[in-house]
């Protein structure tokens, strides 16, 4: 019977349940928006024949309100991919520029840690190799919440910052590029085969934060996959056999996304998203000199107000995808 073998994989029952749960969440905010729709019209159009300027006023407020609503609901319809309700790691890593687009880097992780923190999920930075002033050179960070992937699959490839430099003197504008990849963490029952001799594996010392401890021992691990040139590393654990593990769960990801790339036919593999970090691969530019505004390039969604998109208020953007990707 279904019912006695639905639980001999716990992994698997708990993946259904979730997407039960979430389809039920759908099903329900649906009817729920029918039936509020219903009672706005009622509302309004009583008001309508007794001229209740008052209650008109309400009542299109309370519409626009409600459709802000169903429009969250309808993108959440999108996140249907195998992929999508998988946790991601993000690997966000400085252009040239030195300094200016080191700064930049830790920019982009702040305003993703800020959108993180919104929705409740969950954060874990496993790397990050500070500036040699300011900023990162490069950063990976874990994100765990619902359908994380899903959304935030659209923010890799190359993001522009055009600012006058608090780092210049003479208060030039200067133009400063960081690429961003999102690739989801695997599930335990996805199958992908490591082999041994493919990796290269080094320790080294952590340079990031963690006390005393773990700058003065090769904890931190880099893994290299050969065949496919994938570098993964982890320094946020005290053990090297923590790190190690880290980044073998990582290097699974990476190379089951890269799987997943072949398959869909989308000829760039992931090394070539990030060999150019300049002009021509933007995906999004922030400018907040001569003036202010955030524009997709893919999308052409643009705010005029860019502290609130370094704040973390990215949905609009994310949401823009979504829809252009399933027209």
């Amino acid at each position: 019977m279904l019912e006695a073998t639905f639980w001999q994989d716990k992994n698997e029952a708990q993946k259904v349940i979730k997407e039960k749960k979430f389809q039920e969440d759908l099903i329900n905010s649906y009817n729920s928006s029918i039936k509020e729709c219903k009672e706005i019209s009622d509302f309004l159009n009583l008001a309508i024949e007794e001229n209740n300027t008052s209650v008109i006023n309400d009542s299109i407020k309370n519409l626009e309100e409600l459709k802000f609503k169903t429009k969250k609901n309808e993108t959440k319809c999108f996140l249907s991919n195998e992929t999508d309700s998988l946790d991601c790691y993000i690997e966000i890593h400085a252009g040239a520029g030195g300094t200016e687009s080191q700064d930049w880097a830790e920019m982009l992780r702040r305003m993703y840690m800020k959108w993180s923190s919104s929705k409740n999920f969950k954060f874990q930075i496993i790397s990050e190799h500070r500036g040699d002033e300011a900023g990162l050179k490069s950063s990976t960070m874990k994100i765990v919440g619902e359908y994380v992937f899903g959304y935030l699959k659209s923010e890799s490839g190359i993001h522009r910052l055009v600012r006058i430099s608090p780092f210049d003197s003479g208060a030039r504008r200067h133009t400063s590029f960081a690429s961003v990849w999102v690739y989801p963490v695997v599930d335990e029952n996805i199958d992908i085969e490591i082999v041994e001799k493919d990796l290269r594996i080094d320790t080294y010392r952590s340079s990031g934060a963690g006390g005393q401890h773990v700058n003065t021992t090769d904890s931190a691990v880099r893994i290299t996959h050969i065949p496919t040139k994938i570098v993964v590393q982890c320094q946020n654990e005290r053990s090297q056999h923590k790190n190690k593990e880290t980044c073998m769960n990582m290097l699974k990801a990476r190379l089951y996304n890269y799987e997943l790339k072949k398959r869909e036919d989308k000829t760039k593999n992931i090394e070539d998203s990030k060999s150019d970090i300049g002009w021509g691969h933007q995906i999004r530019s922030y400018i907040l000199h001569p003036y202010r505004l955030v524009k997709d390039n893919r999308t052409g969604h643009e705010s005029s107000n860019p502290d609130k998109v370094l704040d973390g208020e990215i949905d609009e953007f994310l949401e823009s995808s979504l829809y252009k990707v399933n027209d």
